[in-house]
């Protein structure tokens, strides 16, 4: 099937039951040729368009369709020693596997990718480490120790995500951009990404940096602050260099005692120095 009669079928079956799709034969052929065009990264549950990321509703509605289709099944993968690995989950959505020909580098130690994910050639992910169901993660990136890629999260080229980073996903409601990471960012240790947010191209994000639709981001450089907006997710400028840092508390009680709360704040814009601290090693992709 061509990407626009997936495209339709998924839209016509959205709005069925669980109990009307677990038998229907068609439906589970049209989530499956949807599930191929997915894993290979031909289909995105989101896009940049004139400048500006929104979300493919039927993309994420297509991911739904395979949940509404699946039946909990155990699923075995065998060890060498004997020790095979059961777990169980909807049997639409199995564990992926990667060939050589993938050249997808999973570092052996208990990382897994969900199927309906594309890992674009010369990723690598580091041991233990999760990439859930429609993420899209672009060439050269590398998926840190601990590190978690959220359903629909969206990872650029080059991306780097530190140990323990992590980057949520947005699967409901259908019309919600998720998480995007732009090109060229570094993602310090410790660092958590939510609700949507978008972070620009070439940023970094200090270690222990938390940023989500709640929570406003101060920019020192030009004095202003950064706020997500009705139907507009919070975005970290391209280049911008965010660190963790606290501001006041307002009120007596606050003051007497010394309050202040946690707040990501814009230091400095990217220059050679930063570039220089964060340069990519080749070798290791």
């Amino acid at each position: 099937m061509q990407t626009e009669d997936v495209r339709r079928s998924i839209e016509d079956l959205s709005g069925l039951t669980v109990r009307q799709l677990q038998d229907n034969s068609a439906a589970r052929e049209v989530f499956d040729g949807f599930l191929v065009l997915l894993n290979n990264g031909t289909v995105r549950a989101a896009e940049k368009k004139d400048e500006r990321w929104e979300a493919n509703p039927w993309v994420k509605q297509g991911i739904l369709l395979g949940m509404k289709l699946g039946r909990l099944e155990e699923h075995t993968i065998p060890f060498p020693d004997g020790n095979d690995w059961t777990f169980v989950d909807k049997d639409t959505y199995p564990v992926k596997r990667f060939q050589k020909e993938d050249s997808v580098r999973i570092v052996p130690g208990g990382s897994s990718v969900r199927d309906g994910a594309y890992l674009a050639p010369s990723v690598v992910m580091m041991p233990p480490a999760y990439v859930n169901v429609g993420a899209y993660v672009d060439a050269g990136s590398m998926i840190d120790s601990h590190a978690l890629v959220g359903s629909c999260a969206q990872i650029g080229r080059n991306v780097h995500l530190s140990a323990a980073t992590q980057i949520g996903g947005v699967l409901e409601p259908v019309g919600a951009v998720p998480v995007v990471i732009e090109d060229d960012v570094m993602v310090g240790g410790n660092c958590g990404v939510y609700e949507g947010t978008v972070v620009s191209r070439r940023a970094v994000l200090g270690t222990g940096v938390i940023l989500n639709g709640s929570t406003p981001v101060y920019d020192l450089v030009h004095e202003r602050i950064i706020r997500k907006s009705e139907g507009t997710p919070l975005t970290i400028p391209e280049g911008a260099v965010v660190v963790a840092g606290a501001r006041k508390i307002q009120g007596d009680f606050a003051e007497k005692n010394g309050l202040s709360v946690y707040t990501p704040m814009i230091i400095k814009y990217r220059d050679e120095k930063t570039d220089s601290a964060t340069a990519l090693e080749s070798a290791l992709r």
